[in-house]
């Protein structure tokens, strides 16, 4: 007999999640052309290149997750995640099909952008966990991190494709039907759903334990690991997260381009970030040192993207941080589902994606409001004062909790911390 999958892609010798992964490839390639396609309305068609509107709409396309936080998580630990998200990928298909109805008949205002924003904000605040956490469901323990960094690849492969098509089509038929597209796509995810073989998956029966949201905090709060990962990630959430303010100000205000080139700046990105989750899918075991750099570097892009004097290089520097961020969101998935226990997965996963996309709901507006009144330029040095801010928490856990010691070796810095299980870590 043949030993366990080894290598890069061993989790899709899982017939459930190659299954899986087909739908979702399909269905993220819609999604990333809508998201350009609705940023370039919003920006372009609706306002005068307004960007504090775009950060109204991230605002309330991120805020549920806040605002629903109660019940997602719960709804992630407690339903079959399968059925529930039968449910929320079948109402995000319905509201893409009635924003592309709107746009292309020409009907569309400011307004409706905002309000199926913020239901697709509703959405999306139950699917998120369930999503996540339904990864262990296909694979198990064993190749859950395997799997997180796979998810990660296929997501970014398809902003890769996504945007780059969503400028062409922009660009030839009008955004209405690049909305259009993505609701077709939805049928994709719902058919690989319908396709998955029940009795295969690991279902774990202690999820569906009884308690609430407040033992979620309970266990995150007694955890210093988790509190510290959770403190990065609102920082970078908050104000390194606003992508689509920082790309589409930079390609119509300064470097003055069109549909198509800002649609392959944010390409471009992806390349970035599918080699960072490639590189996170490598690796057998995640560990809070990859958060740590992941933060550093992603401030130093930051830092880089706000000097570039042409669009070719503030292209290259979004590439440094797309395998930044990635580096670091796979890494934390990954992380905090193995050290989690399988009971509280759920909610401490909705809390996770709640502090992340919920601070970028508070953050979008004051750095859409920089971007507009201080330049784009000022935004992305938020963005970098948010990554290094992140990795100086990162480096106080590791100093209180780990131990952490600072020596020179051969000329170089080398850093030693422990590896046990001080602060849970």
């Amino acid at each position: 007999m043949s030993g366990p999958a080894k290598g890069t892609f061993r989790s899709l010798a899982n017939f459930n999640y190659r299954i899986w992964a087909v739908g979702a490839i399909v269905s993220n390639v819609g999604t990333w052309m809508q998201r350009t396609a609705q940023d370039w309305v919003v920006l372009t068609q609706l306002t005068h290149n307004n960007a504090t509107a775009m950060g109204v709409v991230m605002a309330l396309q991120f805020a549920p997750q806040i605002l629903l936080l109660p019940w997602t998580g719960f709804a992630a630990d407690h339903l079959d995640r399968r059925k529930l998200l039968l449910a929320t990928q079948g109402a995000m298909g319905l509201l893409a099909l009635g924003l592309g109805l709107l746009t292309v008949a020409g009907l569309v205002q400011l307004w409706h952008v905002y309000v199926f924003a913020f239901l697709l904000g509703c959405t999306t605040a139950f699917d998120a966990p369930a999503r996540q956490t339904f990864v262990s469901d296909l694979v198990g323990e064993a190749d859950l991190s395997n799997a997180v960094a796979l998810n990660s690849t296929s997501f970014n492969v398809a902003r890769m494709i996504g945007p780059a098509v969503a400028g062409a089509l922009i660009a030839s038929v009008g955004s209405g039907w690049v909305f259009l597209i993505n609701a077709a796509s939805f049928a994709a995810v719902l058919a690989s759903l319908g396709l998955l073989r029940p009795g295969e998956l690991h279902k774990d029966r202690a999820r569906r334990s009884g308690g609430g949201l407040a033992d979620g905090f309970a266990y995150v709060w007694k955890r210093p690991d988790l509190k510290t990962i959770l403190m990065m990630l609102l920082l970078i959430g908050t104000f390194g997260l606003n992508f689509p303010i920082f790309i589409s100000t930079m390609s119509v205000s300064v470097f003055h381009a069109g549909a198509g080139e800002y649609g392959l700046l944010t390409s471009t990105m992806a390349i970035g970030s599918v080699i960072g989750a490639l590189l996170a899918a490598r690796r057998e075991q995640p560990r809070l040192a990859f958060l740590l750099a992941g933060a550093a570097i992603l401030g130093l892009g930051f830092g880089l993207a706000a000097i570039t004097p042409n669009y070719w290089l503030f292209g290259l520097a979004l590439v440094v941080i797309g395998v930044s961020a990635q580096t670091m969101t796979t890494s934390t998935i990954s992380l905090v589902q193995l050290s989690t226990e399988p009971a509280m997965r759920g909610r401490v996963m909705a809390i996770l994606l709640a502090v992340t996309l919920g601070g970028t709901a508070l953050g979008a507006p004051v750095v859409g409001w920089v971007a507009d009144d201080v330049g784009p330029r000022w935004a992305l040095v938020v963005g970098a004062a948010a990554g290094f801010g992140a990795a100086v928490v990162g480096v106080c856990y590791l100093a209180i909790y780990r131990r952490l010691r600072v020596r020179v070796e051969a000329g170089r810095l080398r850093f030693d911390f422990d590896d046990g299980k001080a602060g849970q870590a």
